[in-house]
């Protein structure tokens, strides 16, 4: 079963483990290791989510898991607790890129396709429920039964389901096929197959959320209501809806959108032909109609239809190479590898990595501060929220704080969150949530993007930058091209600068000074 091909994939996935070293999005960590690490050490963020209990426990559990196996031993370093569970990531994609393999009836090509994707070379082993999602996703697609009345689908489906909800937006298409064709009658196959699988497997995920969240949760009711009916996905950004169309899908299948847009035509004219094709052009169909409908768009959305849209252009590239010449064939498996690894290169190498090159310092700089001072650091991230990982990459009990960024879930008027807050004016949210006096009571490290820099000049008076690092050749108005770490003057220094100036203080006189105190 596990044969040569098996291995091949688990090396292309492992690799990815250390040639994709930039930041994709908050929930890689906030949602999976920094939940985990919170469960097996006791402490780490759990973001608003967990408190409204719209998300499962089912994959940080099982990184949690890791986590105290690796305590166990004493092996819980920092390097260990963000590389391990990538791996296991990564061993996970390998398995579902050898079922697709097995699906696609071991062509060349879907083999082909699938290692030069670039997307998924880039998330295939980033701890992303999105990416937990397309490996399901996977496996379940190379069980589902074209040509018998198998039902083991719907077990990776359900899995999916209760991790992610959104997820079986593209098995309506499907499910619905497989009852229509199935020569057992609907109410059978659906009380004894659907039913009974989702029965059971929802039983064994309330279970686990009920027993880490403390009561009982049915997640999947609350991830919809909160996302769906509430809409709160709309608070961290809309798009119009043909973005999927314009932007997101040809993002994501990379050059492979030319040969997937000709495979789509194909089927389609050719419907009666290629029925298995055509289902699944369909359900690609279906999931971005879906998903346009909201406003609240992401790439990764799409991760679960990208395996259907490989597989559709690597059956059509199949038939196209028997009649193509061989320079063509040529032609254009290199134009592929070419285009999708530079695409992979530029965005696993450089593009925003610098959010993830800091945190190794930071966590060997707050371990020499304790050493040196006999005192805890306390980091202050200056940055949009959630910008870079938290405790699950500095594994030291050591006070940090970071700019929130909470939906208005309880219809606040004129509401605005503390991130909103802060770069509204900089120097006004500084003056309001930081001490002035003692100095030693501020944060003893400050981080931040360059281009905030100048806005807060008068506050890093009594810092001095220690290290910068590269992060995207693309800054914006907050973020900004390199991440810079600040270091307060040791005791002695900060005394003297204090002493000899007063219009250089690190926070210019408040109103009102009793309140004010840095608060994690």
């Amino acid at each position: 079963m596990w044969n040569r091909t098996f291995w091949f994939f688990v090396a292309v996935r492992i690799a990815s483990v250390f040639l994709v070293t930039s930041w994709f999005v908050p929930d890689e960590y906030w949602q999976s290791i920094e939940v985990a690490h919170h469960l097996a050490f006791g402490y780490g963020h759990l973001t608003w989510e967990w408190a409204a209990g719209i998300r499962s426990y089912l994959y940080p559990a099982l990184f949690a898991g890791l986590y105290k196996l690796l305590a166990v031993f004493g092996l819980d370093s920092a390097e260990l607790l963000t590389l391990l569970p990538r791996i296991l990531q990564a061993c996970l994609s390998a398995y579902a890129d050898y079922r697709f393999h097995v699906w696609c009836r071991k062509s060349k090509w879907s083999t082909f396709l699938l290692v030069s994707s670039w997307c998924w070379f880039y998330v295939g082993s980033r701890t992303l429920a999105n990416t937990l999602e397309t490996s399901l996703t996977m496996i379940a697609l190379s069980y589902f039964p074209w040509a018998s009345e198998c039902t083991r689908f719907l077990w990776p489906v359900a899995l999916s389901f209760f991790v992610r909800p959104t997820s079986v937006i593209p098995w309506v298409p499907l499910c619905l096929y497989h009852i229509k064709k199935s020569s057992h009658p609907t109410w059978e196959l659906l009380l004894k197959r659907y039913l009974l699988i989702g029965m059971l497997t929802g039983a064994l995920c309330v279970s686990v959320d009920s027993y880490f969240h403390g009561t009982v949760v049915f997640s999947s009711y609350e991830f919809l209501k909160y996302n769906v009916l509430k809409g709160v996905g709309s608070f961290y950004g809309e798009h119009p809806w043909y973005w999927y169309l314009s932007a997101g899908l040809p993002t994501v299948l990379g050059i492979t959108v030319l040969p997937f847009l000709v495979a789509s035509y194909e089927t389609v004219r050719h419907r009666k032909v290629y029925k298995e094709r055509t289902i699944l052009l369909l359900s690609v169909c279906f999931t971005v109609l879906v998903y346009s409908l909201l406003s609240h768009k992401e790439f990764r959305f799409l991760l679960p239809v990208l395996p259907m849209c490989l597989f559709i252009t690597a059956d059509y590239l199949a038939r196209w190479s028997r009649k193509a010449s061989s320079q063509m064939i040529w032609f254009t498996a290199l134009l592929i590898v070419s285009v999708n690894g530079l695409m992979a290169g530029y965005t696993g190498l450089v593009h925003q990595r610098g959010t993830l090159d800091v945190m190794p310092y930071l966590a060997t700089t707050a371990k020499e501060y304790r050493d040196e001072f006999n005192n805890p650091a306390k980091i202050l991230f200056l940055m949009p929220c959630h910008s870079t990982p938290f405790y699950s990459h500095v594994h030291q009990n050591v006070t940090m704080r970071f700019l929130h960024c909470e939906p208005n879930l309880t219809d606040q008027p004129n509401y605005a969150d503390e991130a909103e807050q802060f770069y509204s004016n900089p120097m006004s949210w500084v003056r309001k949530n930081l001490p002035v006096h003692p100095i030693s009571a501020l944060p003893t490290h400050v981080v931040t993007f360059d281009v905030l820099v100048p806005k807060i000049t008068d506050f890093l008076s009594i810092y001095q930058e220690k290290v910068s690092f590269f992060h995207t050749d693309y800054p914006t108005e907050r973020v900004g091209g390199h991440v810079k770490v600040y270091e307060r003057y040791d005791r002695n220094a900060a005394s003297a600068a204090s002493s000899t100036t007063t219009t250089t203080t690190a926070v210019p006189s408040m109103e009102d000074e009793s309140d004010d105190r840095y608060n994690p």
